[in-house]
């Protein structure tokens, strides 16, 4: 019994682990900090007039093309909200400057370009109407 003491901790760590990383995964961030400012020039597109979804994506990277189809299905519609995709092995500079440490990674600007939150994973449909409804 003593052996299997071990092996269930490691368990329950591992779920916990589990349930915490899914529950935030793909959810929007505000940024707190010293938020970056983006042009169209470095991004090599315009920005919308209200809000500029950008995407970084990996060839490679599933979750990738959903938030893609996603975003750009959602946006559609939207005159006022621009989503753009940025490849980031393309980009690795920008990539880089901007802190993106996994694909796929959504950055919301506001109409300055100014970053006001961002998605590490692929978001859900809700959260990014409610990320695009907070954005003034």
């Amino acid at each position: 019994m003593k052996s299997l003491l071990p092996l269930v901790i490691v368990l329950v760590l591992a779920t916990a682990y589990g349930i915490w990383h899914k529950m935030r995964e793909g959810t929007f961030k505000v940024r707190k900090a010293k938020a970056a400012v983006l042009d169209a020039k470095m991004l090599g597109a315009p920005l919308g007039s209200r809000v500029t979804l950008v995407q970084f994506s990996s060839a490679f990277c599933t979750p990738c093309r959903t938030t893609r189809a996603l975003l750009s299905q959602m946006t559609a519609d939207m005159v006022d909200v621009a989503h753009l995709h940025i490849d980031a092995e393309a980009n690795l500079d920008l990539v880089n400057r901007l802190n993106i440490l996994s694909t796929p990674t959504t950055l919301i600007l506001d109409k300055s370009g100014t970053e006001v939150g961002r998605a590490v994973g692929a978001p859900k449909r809700d959260e990014v109407l409610a990320a695009i409804a907070s954005v003034k």
